[in-house]
């Protein structure tokens, strides 16, 4: 299994005064912490796209690009690219740069977004979300099919014989499908036959299950090849040298965090018992010691089949210390347990999918 963190850029808090500090401060310390996944042998960073006082990381593919000349080996994506409301020639280009100055290690990511402040900042309407999404994917998936485009849409100029530059590396880009859980967007990752990226951000993980069957399924049934069928996962978590200490740290941020999402949605923050119950055992954050994180991304596989676990710890005004060093704790005590556990059945698991739905029956 391939282990990794995602951001979408996370700014610090003033020790003194308890104000937040800069943003630009936030951007290099996320770069920072992508140079340091790499030394440290971690196999995946991702950058997100949001637009939040909070959480800057605003332009994905400049934060990629920087960081493709300053590492040699992790893989760069975005987590997510908010394609609904992106010009999807540009996130290629954009993409397409990145995987020339990394040499072939960029990926994208493309989601519709859980967050919607992109919308009106870039004039689009919430109406047509799904639409948007549709539609750009399609573009997306031709341009990296093709060097010349012949295209056309609603809500984008029309295309005639456009010459698409630069191109990828291998020939085209590793795109995958982003989704919280939507059983249609693993319909549409299924019949695409793209690889699936699941957001569990809350409540049990492995009830995602069904949802990785159905995707599977469908991928089958429309007749792609076994090896594309691929399912990563995505969720909030940290690695600390003691559980108790891990669950601690990460509450505060957790709740911070969540305190300001609620303003904005409309939710509380959670309560501690609540938080509790989601970082232990079933749960989706996957706070703790090494052992424990390695032990509960263990059984987790043994629900899903994933090749891919990604972790998002920079969260709430998180100490870039802390994040840190979960990053090389990751690397250098949870990978290498996980893969002496796994070995290559973490990749046969997803090869070779059951055909029978047993798996839970939802396709």
């Amino acid at each position: 299994m391939q282990l990794g963190a995602y951001s979408f850029g996370d700014v610090q808090t003033d020790p003194q005064t308890g104000r937040l500090g800069s943003t630009a401060d936030g951007i290099r310390n996320l770069f920072d912490a992508i140079t340091l996944a790499d030394a440290a042998g971690l196999d995946y960073f991702g950058v997100g796209e949001h637009h939040t006082r909070e959480m800057p990381a605003s332009a994905p593919a400049t934060v990629l690009a920087a960081a493709a000349g300053a590492t040699t080996s992790i893989t760069l994506g975005s987590s997510v690219t908010v394609l609904s409301t992106e010009d999807p020639v540009r996130v290629f280009q954009q993409f397409a740069t990145i995987d020339a100055i990394s040499g072939g290690r960029a990926e994208i990511t493309a989601g519709r977004g859980s967050s919607v402040e992109s919308f009106p900042l870039f004039g689009f309407s919430l109406g047509d979300y799904d639409d948007l999404y549709a539609e750009k994917l399609e573009l997306l998936l031709a341009l990296n099919e093709n060097e010349r485009v012949t295209w056309s849409g609603k809500f984008r100029p029309a295309l005639d014989d456009a010459l698409i530059v630069p191109r990828p590396v291998n020939g085209t880009l590793p795109i995958w499908l982003g989704t919280g859980g939507n059983p249609s967007s693993s319909i549409r990752a299924g019949k695409l036959g793209l690889p699936v990226a699941y957001g569990i951000i809350g409540g049990y993980a492995d009830r995602f299950a069904p949802l990785t069957e159905l995707y599977r399924q469908t991928a089958l049934r429309a007749g792609h090849d076994a090896s594309v069928i691929k399912v990563a996962v995505a969720s909030p978590g940290l690695v600390a040298p003691t559980s108790q200490g891990a669950k601690d740290i990460y509450y505060e941020a957790w709740f911070r965090m969540m305190t300001e999402l609620g303003k904005l949605r409309g939710f509380r923050p959670p309560t501690r018992p609540e938080f509790d119950a989601q970082a232990n055992g079933r749960g989706a954050l996957l706070v703790g010691s090494p052992s424990e994180v390695a032990d509960r991304l263990i059984t987790l596989h043994k629900s899903l089949g994933h090749t891919r676990h990604i972790l998002q710890m920079d969260v709430g005004n998180l100490p870039q210390a802390t994040f840190l060093q979960s990053i090389e704790l990751l690397a250098t005590e949870v990978l290498p347990a996980v893969r002496a556990e796994l070995g290559d059945d973490s990749v046969e698991l997803v090869a070779n999918p059951p055909v029978d739905g047993s798996a839970g029956g939802a396709a």
